[in-house]
């Protein structure tokens, strides 16, 4: 059985190290930037929570698995993996809250016209 989300995919980096190594060099080096544990204004478990909310809100289930881990190895409790996860939830919401009132902006004035194009007279039955 295929699914998205196996431990063995990590098999398929190969294909990066021999078709694109620089990029992946690159890739690695700005991912260690991210995440060094010293130089940086905001603690690693707190970057890690980030990256936490950030997979959930992405759904990226790699990310999810190795930032939750990383997040906890870093000292974060399940109190604020779970507050994290909130977060994400917030945000999902208020971006679907912010897209439908995008959605209400686009259709301005289109209300009136359409609703003059469905009214019919209907004949009442006896």
């Amino acid at each position: 059985m295929t699914t998205y989300f196996d431990t063995d995919d990590k098999q398929y980096t190969r294909i990066y190290k021999s078709e694109t190594p620089d990029i992946l060099s690159s890739f690695n080096d700005f991912n260690a930037a991210v995440f060094a544990t010293k130089n940086r204004e905001i603690p690693l478990k707190y970057r890690e929570l980030i990256a936490v909310a950030v997979a959930i809100t992405t759904q990226c289930a790699y990310c999810i698995d190795g930032h939750s881990a990383n997040a906890v190895k870093a000292g974060a409790s399940r109190g604020e993996l779970a507050e994290a996860a909130w977060v994400a939830a917030a945000l999902k919401a208020g971006g679907a809250f912010a897209h439908g009132r995008l959605a209400l902006k686009l259709t301005d004035g289109q209300f009136e016209d359409a609703e003059a194009a469905h009214q019919h007279t209907v004949e009442p039955v006896h």
